[in-house]
């Protein structure tokens, strides 16, 4: 599994710790099939929610969760990032400029550099109804980054329904917005 790329675009897809992680390999197979070179990265947390031989395999590329040794090689630039499913801390933190992981690292200087962010929160409706989600949703949508959570998009879950949430967990979705801003 190199790092350099033979063709195409390169999309990471930030996966962080959250009922559909395990599903994350869908997205992979979507993007693939429309021609993204896929860069899985994990947060630290989901490690435990997804299948990282499966992933790596499908993808062909080393699941990244931490920084690179000096040694190692760079991974490929991003294109573009999907974050899904992101949760209620990676949102907020993502909108205070937090970089505490390798994946709020990347994150945090995408606006910056131009890279077109799109996120598919997986929360509840109690974590989605505080002030401060709600301020960071906003934050990250004045930066340019499609939160795509509210009303015509995908709904919090209530805590009763969160299996039932899973299951309808809209992965292409994230590519049908990203490829009006790409």
């Amino acid at each position: 599994m190199g790092s350099a790329d033979t063709a195409g675009n390169v999309l990471y897809v930030i996966v962080c710790a959250a009922g559909p992680a395990g599903d994350v390999g869908r997205l992979v197979a979507l993007a693939q099939g429309i021609g993204w070179v896929v860069q899985i990265v994990a947060t630290p947390s989901a490690l435990d929610f997804i299948d990282v031989p499966a992933l790596e395999e499908q993808t062909g590329r080393v699941v990244r969760s931490r920084y690179r040794k000096p040694h190692e090689p760079k991974p490929p630039r991003a294109h573009a990032i999907i974050v899904a499913p992101a949760t209620y801390n990676t949102i907020n933190k993502f909108a205070q400029g937090i970089a505490d992981t390798y994946a709020l690292g990347l994150l945090a200087e995408a606006p910056g550099l131009g890279i077109p962010v799109v996120m598919l929160p997986f929360v509840n409706a109690g974590l989605a109804a505080r002030t401060p989600f709600r301020r960071a949703v906003d934050e990250l949508r004045a930066e340019g980054v499609s939160v795509l959570i509210g009303p015509g998009e995908f709904e919090p879950h209530s805590l009763d329904s969160d299996v039932d949430h899973i299951a309808e967990f809209p992965w292409g979705r994230t590519l049908d917005v990203l490829a009006g801003r790409a």
